[in-house]
């Protein structure tokens, strides 16, 4: 089978590429197009001096020298130096990927080694590849430049957000031992709502409505859940059932947020700069919020030593506070928030620790990203008190069980709503919330 010219480059960027009429036989042999692409950026990477002007007068007389004697008119001509200049210009290999609403995530392990999440299933892209390690990192440091970064021997490491809120992190060597790794969060456009959630399976009406009762009467909700569970588009969709008239302070490392609310403060984390000053933690911000007159504190995700004092504003009349946790279960969430009120460095017992968990936290939901890549609340617990062995006492009100894979390997299971009548649902109805009283009333 002929090969198409926009088979030997698959990279595209705001560029509608213009229609090709012919196969172009003269690139069955794609190593002409390989060359070029290779020779243009090696030199870039050997020489970055290039202005806007000398570049765009350096990539002309190379195309031009390159296909000197190959009949192509203007229009085949420009297609070509538009995938070129992109190569050069834009974010390489990984620009169409970037413009494609289906990736949700993107991940360079190497320069031929690059994998997309879609749907929630990581897949590896055969169709792209990167020339060198040289080459991914200037790809990195074209990213990142405008966020004002950079990123060499000396910090190699960058964890930032773009303008339009996606998540890049990017190490080099010498902490990379395989070469530059480049992974991309993508930021969704689309506002996810609970009608949303409830259509596609993520949870139930009945679930949904306790969760909104629980926001309304300002109980505490822990979300946990695994990497890319979806636990922070379900904060989201939570944080919507705060009314208009509080005064909300979202603390998060990457403002990725997106809270349609009249009264919101929005705060974020600044990492050191090259002289290592400046640097402004979660716990710093969560510390200062205490001071900002908060109805409630949302903190994107907690994961060390601002841990207490999250749960001191808890404890200490800030109701109705919401946060993300790294964790499994429910239970790995309280071991964990356990441990981390030990790394900020108290001398507290671990008996009194457990005693400020379960007098802090009233709600923890769990999220999970199934096998088939489609996402599920597992699980809505109660915190409910310490058990004689000085442990957290927790009782689940919903579930969803899994029963095993369809056909399609899709998961078969289903949603279990326990016969128990929560202690949350008592502390609901006594502050005139009555919107789930179908659900417990007739639960002894």
């Amino acid at each position: 089978m002929t090969k198409t010219l926009k088979d030997t480059f698959s990279i595209t960027n705001n560029i509608k590429p213009i229609k090709i009429v012919s196969d172009y036989e003269v690139f069955e042999d794609k190593n002409l197009l390989d060359e070029l692409r290779i020779k243009i950026i090696q030199n870039l990477i050997d020489h970055s001096e290039y202005d806007k002007e000398s570049l765009k007068n350096y990539i002309n007389n190379e195309v031009n020298n390159t296909l000197e004697g190959l009949n192509l008119n203007s229009l085949e001509r420009n297609y070509i130096y538009n995938l070129i200049e992109n190569e050069v210009s834009g974010y390489g290999p990984i620009s169409e990927l970037l413009e494609d609403p289906n990736i949700t995530e993107i991940m360079v392990n190497s320069p031929k080694e690059i994998y997309v999440e879609i749907e929630g299933k990581i897949i590896k892209d055969n169709s792209i590849s990167f020339i060198n390690d040289e080459h991914i990192i200037r790809t990195i440091q074209r990213i990142i430049q405008p966020l004002g970064r950079t990123i060499d021997t000396s910090n190699p490491i960058v964890d930032s957000r773009l303008k339009d809120g996606s998540r890049i992190n990017a190490i080099i060597p010498p902490l990379s031992t395989k070469g530059p790794i480049l992974t991309i969060r993508k930021f969704k456009n689309e506002i996810c709502n609970i009608e949303s959630l409830i259509s596609n399976g993520t949870l139930t009406p009945y679930m949904a409505r306790f969760l909104e009762a629980a926001v309304k009467a300002k109980k505490n909700i822990i979300i946990c859940g695994g990497t890319g569970s979806g636990k922070t588009s379900l904060l989201n969709v939570v944080s919507e059932f705060i009314s208009d008239d509080e005064r909300i302070i979202t603390i998060e490392d990457a403002a990725e947020l997106k809270l349609n609310k009249k009264h919101v403060i929005s705060l974020e984390t600044r990492n050191e700069n090259a002289s290592k000053n400046g640097l402004v933690t979660i716990r710093d911000l969560v510390i200062n919020s205490l001071r900002m007159r908060p109805d409630r504190i949302i903190v994107g995700e907690v994961r060390g030593k601002e841990a207490f004092d999250m749960l001191q504003a808890m404890n200490t009349g800030h109701e109705g506070s919401l946060t993300t946790l790294h964790a499994n279960s429910p239970k790995d969430a309280l071991n964990r928030l356990e441990t981390m009120v030990l790394m900020s460095g108290l001398e507290i017992p671990v008996k009194v620790i457990r005693e400020y968990i379960e007098s802090a936290i009233d709600i923890i939901v769990n999220i999970e990203r199934l096998t088939d890549g489609r996402r599920k609340v597992t699980s809505i617990t109660e915190v409910v008190g310490i058990d004689s062995n000085d442990d957290i006492k927790i009782k689940e009100i919903f579930a969803f069980r899994q029963k095993g894979l369809l056909d399609n390997n899709k998961v078969d299971g289903e949603f279990i709503l326990y016969k128990y009548k929560p202690k949350t649902y008592k502390e609901i109805k006594q502050k005139g919330i009555d919107i789930i009283d179908d659900i417990f009333q007739n639960i002894d």
